[in-house]
């Protein structure tokens, strides 16, 4: 057992001391960074904004609607992680860094800002299935508490934060400031964040894997009940039929363009993709952290002389964030490569779609953005529609030319219109028709005349 931690110790350090980026950065995300109850404070505040009970509430709170919302935070901690996310950005771009994520536990602003990273710098990961691995790696392998922090036993109020609910408002931000980038919609994001609530999926519901294999994959020797079978939220079929899936595919989604394989042997990704692994200072719980106490022993032991040398501290290292940010938004938009989302006060917008979903809006001239959309999908529609028409014909005439070799085998008569029209023995009526036969089918059945044929049955 030390010889497998002292192993998983060494491949930490190869991958924080990779060359070119040979120095060290740490963020302490404990510290110098929001709390999880400045988060849940936000959240409190902010959601009390549509939860409207009656008209006089209704009015209460418009006139006032602004100002309660700047007051709430949520929108300044989106900001505020957004930015932190382009903090690391630019250290691993403009400066060669390597950044470590320091944290109490581990598994919360770890994983929040760790998958920011990599949607901003990792194209794969603005697709539906990158995404989705990435969601699997940083947050449920990652160990994130969702049955604490979505509270589904409404047993830990205190440990109620919604911090996969924020990143994903995070990443709604970007969709929404960069839309032909993503494979997702915004629909996609809601429908996930509902998922997040409803307690029938297995993959929201846990704390870690460790607990969901033990309640899921033993039976309950006290009851002797069978063992519990929850559904995953990857498989959208249990909720929505295929016509109501096409809303969470992006039709303005720009595909990147495939390399031939000569093209692929000279280009290198810029941002490759590795296992991120966040450590942590204190000693962790072996029920919720990464490693043991003794693992975590072992660790300073071995990392710690060995990487002190190399870590600078947040204040010694020049900040170059805002000539990094000017200098990529003054760039035409790369969609398949870094993306980098506006942070000013404007661009930061409440996710109407989730949150004012059942405040209709004004009525719009023409049907604004959501009549844009029903039109780009009915398009979609009609162009999978004839795609699919071409391929049956496509898999149709193939068929027929395989079957062609056989019929000319098996054929001992020929017709004069060979090799557009084959007839078998005994067979009076050609098997592919032209369209001379059928413009000349209502003057003379033409099948029925007698045509010259040769004899080949001796041949």
């Amino acid at each position: 057992m030390c010889h497998a931690f002292r192993v998983m110790a060494y491949q930490i350090y190869r991958i924080i001391h990779k060359p070119p980026k040979e120095l060290v950065k740490t963020e302490d995300l404990s510290s110098n960074f929001v709390s999880l109850q400045d988060i849940q404070t936000a959240y409190a505040k902010f959601k009390q904004l549509f939860l409207i009970d009656n008209s006089t509430e209704f009015w209460d709170t418009d006139i006032k609607w602004f100002s309660l919302l700047e007051s709430s935070s949520w929108l300044d901690i989106i900001r505020r992680c957004l930015k932190k996310a382009i903090e690391i950005i630019e250290c691993l771009e403009a400066q060669n860094m390597s950044v470590l994520l320091l944290e109490e536990n581990a598994s919360d602003l770890c994983c929040l800002i760790s998958s920011l990273v990599q949607v901003m710098m990792d194209p794969h990961c603005r697709t539906r299935v990158g995404f989705q691995s990435l969601v699997q790696k940083e947050w449920i392998m990652g160990g994130h508490c969702f049955l604490d922090r979505c509270n589904h036993l409404r047993q830990s109020d205190k440990e109620e934060v919604p911090v996969f609910l924020l990143f994903l408002d995070c990443v709604w931000q970007l969709v929404h400031q960069h839309p032909p980038a993503f494979e997702f919609t915004e629909t996609y994001l809601t429908v996930l964040s509902d998922s997040l609530y409803i307690p029938i999926f297995s993959t929201f519901f846990f704390n870690s894997p460790h607990q969901k294999d033990t309640n899921m994959g033993r039976e309950s020797q006290e009851t002797q009940s069978k063992p519990l079978n929850l559904l995953t939220v990857w498989d959208w079929s249990v909720q929505f039929e295929p016509k109501a899936q096409m809303l969470l595919r992006n039709p303005l989604y720009v595909e990147k363009p495939k390399l031939d394989k000569g093209q692929r042997k000279g280009v290198r990704s810029t941002h490759q993709r590795q296992p991120s692994l966040p450590l942590t200072q204190s000693k962790s719980s072996p029920k919720r952290g990464f490693f043991r106490e003794e693992t975590d022993h072992l660790i300073k032991n071995l990392l710690g002389k060995r990487i002190s040398k190399l870590i600078n501290s947040s204040d010694e290292l020049q900040d170059n964030f805002r000539e990094f940010y000017d200098s990529w938004h003054s760039k035409p938009t790369d969609h398949h490569g870094l993306l980098l989302p506006h942070i000013e006060g404007p661009e930061i917008k409440v996710w109407a779609q989730r949150y004012l979903r059942w405040i209709p809006e004004a009525q719009i001239l023409g049907g604004g953005t959501v009549a844009t959309m029903s039109k780009l999908l009915e398009m979609m529609e009609e162009v999978q529609s004839l795609q699919e028409k071409i391929d049956e014909r496509h898999h149709r005439q193939e068929a027929l030319q395989a079957e062609a070799p056989s019929l000319l085998r098996n054929s001992v008569r020929l017709s004069s219109l060979f090799p557009f029209a084959l007839l078998q023995r005994h067979s009076s009526k050609p098997v592919l028709p032209t369209s001379g036969w059928k413009a000349l089918g209502d003057e003379e059945d033409l099948a029925k005349r007698e045509d010259e044929f040769v004899d080949l049955g001796d041949v």
